[in-house]
C-alpha cells in the first residue's frame, strides 16, 4: 500500500481523512462511501458510513457521534463533524491509513479539543445541570433499546441525570438486547 501523508500528533503519526478519502477514490473507483444519519438533533448527531464494493456488498463501515458545542469547530458544524468521522472510520475499518491506528488525525485532534490541560475530558454542564430523566423519556429510551439502538440510548444516558432505578432498568435492558 502506498504510503500515506501523515501529520504527528503528539509524538505519534496519524493519517487525516482527507488523504484517506483521496486514496479510496483513487485505488477504488466503482466503490462507493455511503453516509446513513442514525439521529440527528440540534444536540448531537450520530452517523454511520458504509463502503460498498462494485456489486454494492458492504465491506466496512463506521460509526461516529458528535455533540454540538462540544469542541470549536461543533459550535456550528457538529453534522459535518460527525460525517467526516464517520468516513474516517469507516475508511480506517477497510484498511486504509492504519499503519499505527485506525482513528484518524482528525478524530484525535478533536479528541484533545475536547479534553483540558489534565487530559480530562471538559464538562459542557456540571453534573448537577443535568436534566432529570421523565417516565416518558424512560419509557421512549427502553424502546429504542428494544429496537436495536442500545449503542445510541447508552451515550444519551450520560446526558440525564437518571435515579439508580432507571440507571440499573435500562443497563440491564441493554444487557438483554446483547
Amino acid at each position: 500500500m502506498t504510503k500515506l501523508k501523515t501529520i504527528n500528533i503528539k509524538g505519534k503519526e496519524y493519517v487525516e481523512v482527507n488523504e484517506r478519502l483521496k486514496y479510496f477514490r483513487v485505488n477504488y473507483p466503482n466503490f462507493s462511501l455511503v453516509t446513513e444519519v442514525l439521529q440527528c438533533t440540534e444536540e448531537h448527531c450520530v452517523m454511520k458510513a458504509t463502503i460498498l464494493n462494485e456489486h454494492g456488498i458492504a465491506i466496512a463501515t463506521g460509526h461516529a457521534h458528535e455533540t454540538k458545542g462540544s469542541s470549536f469547530i461543533n459550535k456550528t458544524s457538529h453534522v459535518e463533524v460527525c460525517e467526516t468521522s464517520a468516513w474516517g472510520r469507516a475508511l480506517g475499518n477497510f484498511g486504509i491509513g492504519i499503519d499505527s491506528s485506525v482513528a484518524s488525525a482528525d478524530e484525535v485532534n478533536n479528541a484533545i479539543q475536547t479534553q483540558g490541560s489534565s487530559g480530562v475530558p471538559k464538562l459542557k454542564n456540571k453534573p448537577t445541570d443535568k436534566k432529570k430523566l421523565n417516565t416518558k423519556q424512560f419509557n421512549a429510551m427502553m424502546e429504542h433499546i428494544r429496537d436495536g439502538q442500545a449503542l445510541l440510548v447508552s451515550q444519551r444516558m450520560n446526558s440525564y441525570s437518571l435515579t439508580e432505578s432507571q440507571r440499573k432498568l435500562l443497563e440491564a435492558e441493554i444487557q438483554k438486547q446483547s
